[in-house]
């Protein structure tokens, strides 16, 4: 798919007014945040943990329809096309950090549905937020045994992997690939898929057998946090990688 052009040339003359109210807002203590897939269960979990999170100061709800939330914090941007995001560019402007968890499962699915999603969704809306946001830590939701290489046998994990190559070339200021494997959903969480609400009472025991192999949502969204606002040194995290960073 040939992905459009995120601005025209009349639409760039209002980027420098856009960057310099960024900079008058923007406190060094605290981060203005662009969440995604807050319907669904990992961006539900993060947007948990920013609520009362001391560091996020505001959380941009980006979604095809409305989340039942009614928050101080929060505020919401309905778009019903992700691959049409001009309507909104104004407000998508003036964030810190953004934390995509939007996403599809494979299952059912060919690898051109799943690559129109999964790689060309998220790169228009990427490209978006970097030509309003240069100075962004953006942190993508992956997977565990993501293939880079992707040349391998597994659909997914080459989708994935050419997703995460590409974020990476990217100009934000930083880029960071997350990549979890089973996480225990947040108590209170509405959007939990039904196989994390079969197997959560196996958590505690898949903690002490195999403790690299499975996270908490807290840890995930914890890690992020702290990835966009004090940076991490690698671009991409496994799991050992987020429970060190997200611990409290």
């Amino acid at each position: 798919m040939q992905l459009r052009p995120v601005f025209g040339a009349s639409e760039r003359t209002d980027l420098n007014q856009i960057f310099m109210n960024h900079e008058q807002r923007k406190t060094s203590a605290q981060l203005r945040v662009i969440i995604t897939g807050a319907t669904g269960m990992v961006g539900e979990g993060v947007l948990f943990e920013c609520l009362n999170h001391p560091s996020i100061e505001h959380i941009l709800l980006v979604s095809r329809r409305p989340y039942p939330i009614d928050h101080p914090k929060v505020e919401e941007c309905i778009v019903p096309d992700f691959f049409d995001l001009s309507r909104a560019a104004q407000q998508l402007a003036g964030y810190d950090a953004c934390f995509f968890c939007a996403g599809i499962s494979s299952l059912g699915k060919s690898e051109a549905d799943y690559r129109r999603i999964t790689y060309d969704l998220t790169l228009q809306f990427a490209q978006t937020v970097a030509a309003l946001n240069p100075e962004m830590a953006f942190c993508y939701v992956s997977g565990a045994h993501t293939d880079s290489t992707e040349k391998g046998r597994v659909m997914w994990a080459r989708v994935k992997g050419e997703t995460e190559n590409a974020l990476m070339g990217l100009p934000f200021a930083h880029i960071y690939n997350f990549r979890p494997g089973f996480m225990r959903p947040t108590p209170g969480q509405r959007n939990v898929l039904s196989g994390y609400k079969a197997l959560g009472w196996l958590y505690p025991i898949l903690r002490a057998l195999i403790p690299n192999y499975v996270s908490t949502m807290r840890q995930v969204a914890f890690a992020m946090i702290r990835a966009a606002g004090s940076g991490y040194p690698k671009p991409i995290l496994e799991i050992q990688d987020i429970n060190a960073l997200g611990s409290d």
